[in-house]
């Protein structure tokens, strides 16, 4: 965490608040302020992120609304809002079908869009599969808040996927767009379409770029959307997980912190119609991190194999991004060292892992 004292200004519409530093409760208390009575809808709220905002947004005070198709091999599972379905009106249905449903966008003041296939083995299988979930989808939706909530802030959730394999190093916003994968493309289409959407039709749209978001409510029964959660889990049964090349680079987020990003992009009127990374720190090696899972588990046992071959194709080799854009607009810091994140979500999965695998 931050030591340093900053002076940080963060303004909405109704007041201007002043952050003297990165304390978590001062940001607690200007987010609070923020969203209290605030009704907010949440696509893909069934899902990782999209699960752990939706209760964030409970705790300070918000009225929610989530949208999540619970497509099968995807990361949505009911088990992510278990406690909280009385809390939360949650809807299951397909994105493309919501500007459909009467009073679906009634009151809706911020739309976090976390809906979508995050694949990328997946959707060079299917890729039409995807350009559903990630494209028409996405449109879908910018034109129900065209129409229906027209004044609505829109947090996208884009990926850090879309930049491809890295020129140089760390990634900033200005890199070429070269995704090497169907989904990057498909995630860079729906991303430029809210840009669009802003400009042309006055949407209050910010684009986020993950980079490798991980915890609690993650997908960890196989190694489909990521590789951490198959190592988390192999790591809880006992068992041995391979450690592919070992060699990249990676930055990682723990999902507390995302969850603070999209919260602060959703109420600050200087992003709008912007686009920012939100990166993970200083990066580590593949090799790394399984070992530092392994200290922080208190034993294990990993392999390093060489990289499959039919993943070469569309790996990015090594990736940590340049989020000063976004941390110099709004303040926003990590509060979770990487450490002290992977023992939160290795405690969290112990005590649930059967909802999960």
């Amino acid at each position: 965490m931050m030591s340093r004292p900053v002076r940080v200004t963060i303004q909405s519409e109704q007041e201007t608040a002043r952050i003297d530093s990165f304390e978590q409760s001062e940001v607690e208390d200007f987010l609070r302020k923020r969203y209290r009575g605030v009704r907010a809808l949440v696509t893909g709220g069934l899902g990782f992120i999209g699960s752990n905002l939706a209760k964030r947004l409970v705790s300070l005070g918000a009225a929610v609304v989530v949208v999540d198709s619970l497509e099968a091999n995807t990361g949505g599972n009911r088990a992510n809002l278990k406690g909280h379905e009385d809390q939360i009106e949650i809807r299951e249905l397909d994105l493309r079908r919501c500007g459909e449903v009467p009073g679906m966008f009634e009151g809706i003041q911020v739309v976090f869009n976390l809906a979508g296939r995050v694949s990328h083995i997946d959707s060079m299988v299917d890729p039409l599969l995807d350009l559903g979930s990630n494209v028409e989808a996405q449109v879908v939706l910018l034109e129900s808040c065209r129409r229906l909530a027209p004044d609505a802030r829109i947090v996208f959730a884009s990926t850090r996927q879309i930049y491809g394999r890295p020129m140089s190093l760390p990634v900033n916003e200005d890199h070429p767009l070269q995704p090497v994968d169907v989904n990057g493309i498909h995630k860079m289409a729906a991303e430029a379409y809210h840009t669009l959407y802003h400009r042309v039709h006055g949407l209050k749209t910010v684009s986020l770029r993950l980079t490798n978001t991980y915890g609690p409510g993650m997908r960890i029964k196989d190694a489909r959307l990521t590789f951490l959660g198959i190592w988390l889990r192999r790591a809880i049964e006992g068992e041995a997980f391979e450690v592919w090349g070992g060699r990249q680079q990676r930055d990682l987020t723990y999902v507390d912190d995302a969850v603070n990003a999209f919260l602060l992009a959703g109420s600050h009127p200087g992003a709008e119609g912007q686009i920012f990374n939100i990166g993970g720190g200083a990066p580590v090696t593949l090799a790394e991190l399984a070992g530092l899972l392994i200290g922080v588990k208190g034993g294990g046992r990993y392999e390093v194999i060489e990289f499959p071959p039919e993943r070469l194709p569309i790996d990015i080799g090594n990736f940590f991004a340049d989020d000063s854009r976004f941390c110099d607009l709004t303040g926003w810091r990590r509060y979770t060292p990487l450490a002290d994140g992977l023992a939160k979500t290795l405690a969290y999965y112990q005590s649930r892992l059967k909802d999960y695998v």
